[in-house]
C-alpha cells in the first residue's frame, strides 16, 4: 500500500475518533447546562445521576485521547499536521476536564443562590451558549470529512459563539458580585462562571486546530 494511501487511513480513522471524543463532550455538556434547573428543583438523585454520567464522559474522552495518541504513533511520520491532531485530542480532553470540574462547583451551590435576581436564568443562558459552541464544533468535525471550505466556516461561527460567551461572562460576573453577599456561594458562582469562560477559551484552540486541519485535507 502506498504512503500516502495510509496517511488517508490514518486521517479517516483520526477524525472518527475525534468526533466520538466531540460527540461524548456534547452530551456531558448538555448535562451540566441540566444541572441548574435540578439544582433549584432539589432534585438530589438526579443530580447525583448527572455528575456520575459526566464523570464517566471524563474517563471515556481520556481512554479515546490515548486511542488516537496511539494510532498516530503506529503511522509515525507517514501523517501530516499529527502535532496538530494529537494538540486537538489534548485540548478536547481538557474541554472533559472542565465540565466536571463545573459540574462539582455547580453541584455545591444552594438553590437560593441561584435563584436570588433571576441569576439561575442567566447562568442558563451562558451554559446554553457553551452547548452552542460545542455543537458547533461537533458540526466542524462532520464537515472535515467532506468538505473543508464549510468546515472552515463552521469554524468562523465557533468563533463567534466565544465571543458572545465573553461578553456574557463579563455581565453575569458583575452582577454575581453585586448581588452575592455569602463569601463561599459568591467564590463557587464566580469560579463557575469564569470556568465556562475558560471552556470556551479551549473551544477556540480547538475551532483553530480544525481550520489547520482543513486546510490540509
Amino acid at each position: 500500500m502506498y504512503s500516502g494511501e495510509l496517511e488517508v487511513q490514518a486521517k479517516r480513522k483520526a477524525l472518527a475518533v475525534l468526533q466520538d471524543e466531540i460527540n461524548r463532550i456534547l452530551n456531558a455538556v448538555r448535562d451540566l447546562s441540566a444541572l441548574p434547573a435540578l439544582i433549584i428543583k432539589g432534585d438530589k438523585s438526579e443530580i447525583k445521576q448527572t455528575l456520575e454520567r459526566i464523570s464517566n464522559t471524563e474517563d471515556e474522552v481520556e481512554a479515546l485521547r490515548r486511542k488516537i495518541t496511539r494510532e498516530i504513533a503506529d503511522v509515525g511520520g507517514l501523517l501530516m499536521n499529527r502535532e496538530n491532531l494529537l494538540h486537538t485530542a489534548y485540548t478536547m480532553d481538557e474541554i472533559a476536564g472542565y465540565i466536571t470540574g463545573l459540574a462539582f462547583k455547580l453541584s455545591n451551590i444552594k438553590a437560593v443562590t441561584l435563584k436570588k435576581a433571576k441569576l439561575d436564568k442567566d447562568l442558563s443562558d451562558l451554559m446554553e451558549l457553551a452547548v452552542d459552541n460545542i455543537y458547533k464544533l461537533n458540526e466542524i468535525v462532520r464537515a472535515l470529512s467532506g468538505n473543508a471550505t464549510v468546515a472552515i466556516d463552521l469554524a468562523h461561527e465557533a468563533q463567534r459563539i466565544e465571543r458572545s460567551i465573553d461578553e456574557k461572562y463579563r455581565e453575569l460576573t458583575i452582577r454575581i458580585l453585586d448581588e452575592i453577599t455569602n463569601t463561599k456561594e459568591l467564590l463557587l458562582l464566580k469560579d463557575v462562571v469564569a470556568g465556562i469562560e475558560e471552556m470556551a477559551d479551549k473551544c477556540l484552540e480547538v475551532s483553530d486546530s480544525f481550520i489547520v486541519l482543513a486546510l490540509s485535507i
